[in-house]
């Protein structure tokens, strides 16, 4: 059986063929998936935007709908199951949440959006918020190379073995496995180790500070990291054991690799975390590579 039954295509209401939805439809026609394409409209935006105007918002609702049922459609012509939905809220990530409640969905696809630092300051982007509530996989794309994905990477920490993050390892390890299978992609592993700055990359859990990080360290960690590779069989040629500044060793690895999907575990964090964001956070907001978001355990 394939691993995605149900998928959930969140798009705006701008009527655009995007990213997400072509990563989408190349994964429910892959997958056998069913998929539900939902295009939420911001009630409180629009009107903003429109001085109140609820002739402009009907207007914008019927837009939406038709051009969903178009793209539906051309779908249904490509051997997909799709259905459609047009949501007006007043609070997208609640709607968003309920959605996924009452669909209960595999993956949650939806493109990056990129807002500015001054408003990320005021607000979190509505990505950083999914990423932290959505109790299902979201996996945001920025760009796409080819529909369906060639390379998947499970970016993991090796750290103790009795560290609580571990099981996320599994657990992101198994999520890329499972999705480079079904696209028929190589399966890659990566660790960044970031020894500047005297702590270990935990991609969305935050950082495990160490004290006096030196080669030992990172000769213990770099066993770690091949026993897991190793367990997972995943080829030497495909263990990626990085050194450096973790956003730019991240972006130079996905330049030089064309990695089409970063799979990365997303940690719930406290309030300081919260303010800062996580690894997962700034790999989105510098637009380094498409993202599948593993949530762990509270």
């Amino acid at each position: 059986m394939s691993q995605y039954q149900r998928l959930f295509l969140m798009v705006g209401c701008d009527l655009r063929h995007t990213p997400a939805l072509e990563r989408a439809a190349a994964l429910a026609r892959a997958t056998g998936a069913a998929l539900h394409i939902c295009a939420f409209i911001d009630e409180i935006d629009t009107l903003g935007l429109m001085s109140g105007d609820e002739h402009h918002l009907d207007t914008l609702m019927l837009d939406n709908r038709q051009w969903l049922a178009d793209e539906a459609t051309l779908l249904h012509e490509n051997g997909i199951r799709v259905s459609t939905e047009v949501i007006l809220a007043r609070d997208v990530l609640q709607a968003a949440l309920t959605q996924v409640a009452e669909i209960d969905p595999d993956l949650l696809i939806k493109d990056v959006q990129h807002e500015p630092l001054l408003k990320r300051l005021v607000v979190a982007p509505l990505d950083w918020q999914l990423l932290r509530e959505c109790p299902c996989p979201v996996h945001l794309v920025t760009d796409v190379h080819c529909p369906l994905p060639r390379i998947v990477v499970a970016a993991v920490d090796p750290t103790h073995p009795e560290h609580p993050h571990n099981d996320l390892n599994e657990t992101v390890i198994e999520a890329a496995a499972d999705l480079a299978r079904q696209c028929n992609a190589e399966l890659h592993l990566l660790h960044v180790c970031d020894s500047a700055h005297t702590h270990i990359a935990d991609f969305g859990a935050g950082t495990v500070t160490m004290p006096g990080f030196g080669d030992d360290v990172r000769k213990s960690i770099h066993k770690a990291f091949e026993h897991l590779a190793q367990r997972h069989a995943i080829p030497v040629e495909r263990q990626h054991f990085l050194s450096a500044p973790i956003t730019r060793s991240i972006a130079e690895f996905v330049s030089h690799s064309r990695a089409d999907v970063l799979v990365m575990g997303n940690h719930p964090r406290k309030l300081l975390e919260r303010l800062t964001g996580s690894t997962t956070e700034h790999v989105l907001e510098h637009r380094l590579c498409n993202v599948l978001a593993i949530r762990g355990a509270s």
